[in-house]
């Protein structure tokens, strides 16, 4: 292979414009035996290179467990009927205490109405009453 020809490939490779095929031409130059002696010191590289290739990692890559979202989606929904529970009681609760005081306000207006009446009884036996002290101490 021509020496002229690797040093201009060397040069693309270093510019990073090399094709694959011209990749190639420079790995099989650099893996013979007689290289030129001032390329020498890239024969190195290039057979890193081509070991690096064939390595292979054997250990096994621990996978991160699948979370379980399950769980705390439960606890989300057990968090939510909680407080819907809580609240829907505090709510049905004050609907029974709103129910219960128009009753008694409804009871006491009739007691009212009722206690009125009486009292209007009550005041004709007033005046009967006074009509009985004239009648007795005029004689």
């Amino acid at each position: 292979m021509e020496l002229d020809n690797i040093e201009k490939l060397l040069e693309k490779y270093f510019e990073a414009t090399t094709t694959v095929a011209e990749e190639r031409t420079l790995q099989a130059y650099f893996s013979q035996k007689e290289v030129a002696s001032h390329l020498e010191q890239y024969k190195s590289m290039f057979n890193y290179f081509s070991m690096a290739k064939e390595e292979r990692y054997t250990k096994q890559v621990p996978l991160k467990p699948r979370r379980n979202y399950y769980k705390w989606l439960s606890v989300a929904a057990v968090v939510v009927l909680t407080f819907g529970i809580y609240f829907g009681n505090e709510y049905q609760e004050r609907k029974q205490a709103e129910y219960a005081y128009n009753e008694t306000k409804k009871a006491f207006e009739l007691l009212a109405e009722n206690f009125g009446k009486g009292t209007e009884k009550v005041a004709y036996l007033q005046e009967f009453e006074v009509a009985k002290q004239k009648i007795y101490n005029n004689d």
